[in-house]
């Protein structure tokens, strides 16, 4: 069945609203499980998804432009809050869901006084708190990302540390949040639930974190060292297989984006000299990612076939489909 019969049969008291999103999910779960195995993007349904998330955008950032002051900052955060009442907790939008959540996090951020240079903790834990009280409201898997930000925020700020000047440490809080990935996505090794979804949010996250620590060092507080382009080739290869035997794409997407971004940032500031040699590895990558893509699950089967049986395997999609 369509949404618009689901739909219909809730009005006449058929079926709650509850069930026709349950029975919409479950629909959406069994053709990817009959399909080809692709991730599916479930925040995503359909085009008017898009074009009610950038008419959000649209007002956003025309509401920011006006100079709004004292306590009336506080009407767009209410107002946002009421939109996200109608589209996400009636009408179950949940692209639309992340451009409101976006929204009223920037409009809290200046009702408190939030500032680029003034993390103190309170300012911190006032959007975290938002975005727990997100979650618990809507249920929506992307307000696990701001909420991890907020947490690691909150935990440095405790710690007392510089994060510009522990690159470790950044490494350090993607591993936690890897794991954390991991976790729900052992809950849900078919993908058909939102504990994959919520998982897709955090490899988002966990990523570039574990990149822009490890380029930093290898590139940058290292630059004597010997070698580093081949360490930097044995990190990404390494990466590629870890996320190869999750059966996750989006780590791949988000952590090479990055590295493309740094590489291309740290030229331009002249703080290290790439040489064509480096660009054409790049450019081997390139490659190397558009074949994974399209053997994706051939080349995970072949490399990973061994470990079908083994027992860490069960956290992960089946290995042999």
């Amino acid at each position: 069945m369509d949404r618009k019969t689901l739909e219909q049969a809730s009005a006449q008291g058929i079926i709650s609203k509850d069930q026709v999103e349950l029975l919409l999910n479950f629909d959406s779960a069994a053709d990817s499980s009959t399909g080809n195995g692709e991730e599916q993007l479930r925040f995503i349904r359909s085009f008017g998804d898009i074009f009610i998330t950038l008419g959000i955008i649209f007002v956003a950032i025309a509401t920011a432009q006006f100079d709004i002051n004292g306590i009336y900052k506080v009407i767009p955060v209410l107002v946002l809050i009421a939109t996200t009442e109608w589209l996400v907790r009636v009408r179950r939008l949940a692209l639309p869901g992340i451009a409101l959540l976006i929204a009223t996090l920037y409009f809290a951020s200046q009702f408190i006084g939030l500032s680029k240079v003034d993390f103190d903790l309170a300012n911190i834990v006032i959007p975290t708190v938002i975005a727990f009280a997100f979650y618990w409201r809507y249920k929506m898997p992307f307000t696990l990302l701001p909420m991890a930000l907020g947490l690691l925020s909150i935990a440095t700020v405790l710690l007392d540390i510089d994060i510009r000047q522990a690159q470790y440490l950044i490494v350090v809080y993607g591993l936690v949040i890897f794991s954390v990935a991991m976790w729900f996505d052992s809950r849900d090794v078919a993908r058909q639930t939102r504990f994959s979804d919520a998982a897709f949010w955090l490899h988002l996250l966990a990523a570039p974190m574990v990149v822009h620590g490890v380029m930093v060092s290898l590139l940058i507080e290292t630059s004597s060292l010997p070698f580093r382009e081949l360490l930097v080739i044995l990190f990404f290869v390494t990466f590629f297989m870890i996320a190869l035997y999750v059966d996750r794409r989006a780590i791949l997407v988000s952590s090479v984006s990055y590295a493309i971004y740094a590489i291309v940032e740290l030229t331009k500031n002249n703080q290290i000299h790439i040489e064509n040699m480096a660009l054409l590895v790049f450019v081997v990558f390139g490659i190397f990612i558009i074949v994974l893509g399209v053997y994706w699950y051939k080349i995970r089967e072949f490399l990973f076939k061994s470990l079908k049986d083994a027992s860490i395997s069960k956290y992960v999609p089946a290995i042999i489909r």
